[in-house]
């Protein structure tokens, strides 16, 4: 469980003298079941502080339960994804997608590659062996680190855009703040991609029939497109400039069966980094589409993963998300 690779805020100051200190997932631990507070919180307070709730995945638990824990489908045949092993491990566990859209626009601007973690994942989970809600996300010190961001005055201004939110978990969930700690992140944190296309006068043509055949692609390997958000048409609307790109948006991805196999097996942490998010978007007036996402090694990095059937599990996942990359044209960089 996650108390056992955790250490509070008063212990700090000593581990940042060790050779662990960097600061990875941070989590408010409280008493009992805060489903209730977190929900209120997150889909009626959060947006009073600036930030969109986007697609959220509210007790994915429950959906293990019906996908993996039952030997018979509802029509009364097999359940051909039944899990001999199934365990009810998790009382509870969601995903909510959010960002502060009008403070990491300009930010966006400069280092699109802020898109790897934007929208971020506002975690909460309860496992079903102890009385505790923990409700976290990724330090944003750490996702600066993973999409490459060295400028001291971006992260400063990035990790600020943290600091309302985390007060009003402080004020809303309460309990003890505790932080993973990890020594380094994998050799190439990111995967980053490429694609070439015959620029046509009407732009959305080809962003329409690329992103159906990306999300028939996904869909087919048994991944599931877990969100969507359009930050160009986003700022467009808000009539706020965003000009530098002719597109700019990002899927969240999600392999259920992965996730499953980790989350409820004893890394509800993990859950932090998921659903994956991958930006997309085409450089003003080229036919070039950048694409871009966090590689799932990190969470074997960052969170001290040493099943050896998990961390498989990982590797595989990020070769076959760059196969499938590959299948369409991308070129990997």
């Amino acid at each position: 469980m996650i108390d056992k690779m955790v250490k509070s805020i008063a212990a700090l100051s000593i581990a940042a003298t060790m050779a662990f200190g960097a600061q990875g997932v941070m989590f408010n631990v409280v008493g009992g079941n805060a489903e209730t507070k977190y929900n209120t919180m997150v889909n009626e307070k959060i947006k009073t502080i600036g930030f969109i709730l986007s697609d959220p995945h509210e007790r994915i638990n429950d959906a293990y339960a019906t996908k993996y824990g039952s030997k018979i489908l509802a029509d009364g045949k097999p359940n051909p994804k039944y899990d001999p092993a199934w365990a009810k491990n998790l009382d509870n566990l969601g995903f909510f997608s959010v960002s502060n859209d009008l403070k990491i626009r300009e930010l966006l601007l400069k280092y699109p590659e802020l898109g790897g973690f934007s929208p971020f994942n506002f975690h909460i989970y309860k496992a079903a062996n102890e009385d505790k809600t923990y409700v976290g996300h990724i330090v944003p010190q750490t996702m600066l680190d993973i999409v490459g961001i060295k400028d001291e005055a971006a992260r400063k201004e990035f990790i600020a855009t943290f600091t309302e939110l985390d007060a009003m978990v402080a004020k809303e969930i309460g309990g003890t703040v505790q932080f993973s700690e990890y020594k380094s992140l994998p050799a190439k944190p990111m995967m980053q991609f490429e694609i070439t296309f015959d620029r046509p006068a009407d732009l959305s043509s080809y962003l329409d029939s690329f992103q159906e055949q990306f999300e028939a692609a996904f869909e087919k390997n048994e991944y599931i497109i877990a969100g969507f958000k359009n930050y160009k048409d986003a700022y467009t609307d808000k009539k706020l400039e965003f000009s530098k790109y002719d597109a700019y948006f990002t899927y969240s991805l999600c392999h259920f069966t992965f996730s499953y196999n980790i989350f409820n097996k004893g890394r509800p942490d993990a859950g932090a980094f998921a659903p994956c998010s991958m930006y997309m978007y085409i450089p003003k007036g080229t036919n070039k589409l950048v694409i871009g996402m966090p590689r799932l090694a990190n969470w074997t990095s960052v969170l001290n993963i040493e099943d050896k059937t998990m961390q498989k599990s990982v590797t595989d996942l990020d070769a076959d998300i760059t196969k499938i990359m590959l299948s369409l044209g991308a070129k990997e960089l």
